[in-house]
C-alpha cells in the first residue's frame, strides 16, 4: 500500500481514500467485472447479490473455478468467521455473514464458521480468555440470525475445538510457513507474542475441507472464502501452502469497507471511539447516530448546495444506502438528485434512517428467536449434516443483459 493507505487483519487506514484497483494489484486479486456477475446468475439461476451488482464485493481469486465446479454437480463449502470482541456485532461485522447466507443459498453449499475466541485473546489487551469465549456464544446468536441452514451450516469455537483433522491441518501448515514469511505477509515480528506469530496457521487451516473430518471424512472438497479484503492475506498465505501439501486452493471473494460514520475513508469498527451502528440499536440511538455523527458531502449552506450538489464520494449516509437499499433504480434517483443539489441531506439521512433501522429491526426479531439450545445445535459437530444439491429452476437470463458489476460507478461521475 502507499503511504496514505495501510491495510492489513488488524488495522485499516487511509487518508485520501482507499483505491481498490490498487488493492488488486498489490494483493494479486482479479476484478469482479460485468461478464463474471452475468456468469454467476447463469450457473447458479439466482440474482446477483446486489452487492455484486454494485461492486461492493469487487475481486476474487478463482470464483470462475467455483462456477466450474458448481456446473459439474462437485461440492463446495464457503468459509467464513468471526473474532468476538463485543456482545453485540456491529453493521459492518454483518456484510460477510449476510453475503455468506446469500451464497449458500446461490450454491447450495455447507458453511463453516470459525470463531476466534483465542485470537482476540491474543490480539486485544485485557480480555480475558473466558469472556472471549463468552462472547463467542453471543456473537453465533448475531449470525445465525442471518437465516442460515442448519442442516448445512456449523459454527465452531476454536477454544473448544481445535484438535483431531483441523489440529492435524494446522500442524501441517505450520511445518511449512516459516517466520519470515509470517514477518512478510504480516508484519509481525519477535516483539509479538507467540500466539500471535503462529495465528495465521489456525485461520488458515479451516480453508481445507480436509479439517473437517465430521463434515467431509478425507475428501478434498473446494472452498469459497469471502471476506473484507484486510483478511486476505491469511488466503494469500494458505494458496501458497496448499500446493505443498497436495490440497485444492481455496477460492476467496472480497468486499470494500463499510465506512464510519464519523469518515467515509475509514472502516467502520468497534474499537477504539469512532461511533458505529450495532445490529441491537434502538431506532432512537441510530436515528441520533444518523443525524448527528454521520458524515454529509452535502453543501455547508442550503444555497451552496442547491449550486454545486454533494460530494457522494464522501457522503457517509448515501454510502450506506449503496450497501443496504435494495432497489436500484431509487438508489440512482436519490444520487442523481442529491449529487444535482435537488434533494437535500436532510432527505437522504431521513431515508438513510429508514432503510438501516428495517435492516436492524429484521435482525432483531430474527435474533430474539435464537435460544441457547439453537446455538448449540449449530455448534454441535456430531449430527448429520445435509450435502445434497438440490435442483433449482433456472431464472430468465438475457445474454446480452450488462450487469453493473466492479464496473458500476457508485458516484455517478459519469
Amino acid at each position: 500500500m502507499d503511504e496514505e493507505t495501510k491495510i492489513t487483519p488488524w488495522e485499516v487506514t487511509s487518508t485520501a481514500g482507499i483505491d481498490y484497483l490498487k488493492v488488486i494489484r498489490e494483493f494479486g486479486c482479479q476484478p469482479i467485472d460485468g461478464a463474471l456477475v452475468s456468469r454467476f446468475e447463469k450457473v447458479t439461476g439466482m440474482r446477483a447479490h446486489p452487492w455484486l451488482r454494485r461492486g461492493i464485493f469487487f475481486s476474487h481469486k478463482d470464483l470462475n473455478l467455483v462456477l466450474d465446479a458448481y456446473e459439474k454437480g462437485q461440492e463446495i463449502y464457503l468459509y467464513t468467521g468471526r473474532g468476538p470482541s463485543s456482545e453485540s456485532l456491529h453493521l459492518g461485522h454483518m456484510v460477510p455473514f449476510m453475503f455468506t447466507k446469500y451464497l449458500q443459498t446461490a450454491l447450495d453449499a455447507i458453511v463453516v464458521i470459525q470463531m476466534t475466541d483465542d485470537e482476540k485473546y491474543y490480539f486485544k489487551e485485557g480480555l480475558a480468555l473466558e469472556e472471549a469465549n463468552r462472547l463467542t456464544h453471543l456473537n453465533a446468536k448475531d449470525i445465525i440470525a442471518c437465516g442460515f441452514n442448519p442442516q448445512k451450516t456449523w459454527i465452531f469455537s476454536n477454544l473448544e475445538t481445535v484438535g483431531g483433522t483441523f489440529y492435524r491441518n494446522i500442524v501441517k501448515i505450520m511445518k511449512h510457513t516459516s517466520g519470515n514469511l509470517i514477518h512478510g505477509i504480516y508484519g509481525l515480528d519477535l516483539g509479538n507474542n507467540i500466539g500471535q506469530l503462529s495465528w495465521p496457521c489456525f485461520q488458515a487451516a479451516p480453508a481445507f475441507s480436509t479439517s473437517f473430518a465430521n463434515l467431509f471424512g478425507d475428501r478434498h472438497v473446494m472452498c469459497l472464502v469471502p471476506m473484507a479484503i484486510d483478511q486476505y492475506p491469511y488466503f494469500r498465505m494458505a494458496r501458497e501452502i496448499a500446493h505443498k501439501l497436495d490440497y485444492i486452493k481455496p477460492a476467496t471473494i472480497q468486499s470494500r469497507f463499510l465506512p464510519s460514520l464519523e469518515q467515509a475513508h475509514d472502516k467502520a469498527s468497534s474499537t477504539g471511539a469512532k461511533e458505529v451502528i450495532f445490529m441491537n440499536d434502538t431506532q432512537e440511538a441510530l436515528t441520533k447516530k444518523i443525524r448527528e455523527k454521520a458524515f454529509s458531502g452535502g453543501g455547508m449552506t442550503k444555497q451552496e448546495h442547491i449550486e454545486k450538489g454533494a460530494n457522494l464520494a464522501v457522503d457517509v449516509p448515501y454510502h450506506y444506502l449503496l450497501y443496504f437499499l435494495d432497489d436500484d433504480q431509487e438508489l440512482e434517483r436519490i444520487a442523481r438528485e442529491y449529487k444535482a443539489g435537488r434533494m437535500m441531506t436532510s432527505e437522504v439521512k431521513k431515508k438513510t434512517i429508514e432503510v438501516i433501522w428495517n435492516v436492524l429491526r429484521e435482525h432483531q426479531e430474527g435474533r430474539r428467536l435464537v435460544t441457547d439450545e439453537i446455538v448449540d445445535l449449530f455448534m454441535d459437530p456430531n449430527r448429520d449434516f445435509d450435502h445434497s444439491r438440490h435442483p433449482r429452476e433456472k431464472m430468465a437470463h438475457n445474454e446480452e443483459e450488462q450487469h453493473l458489476g466492479f464496473h458500476f460507478d457508485p458516484y455517478f461521475t459519469k
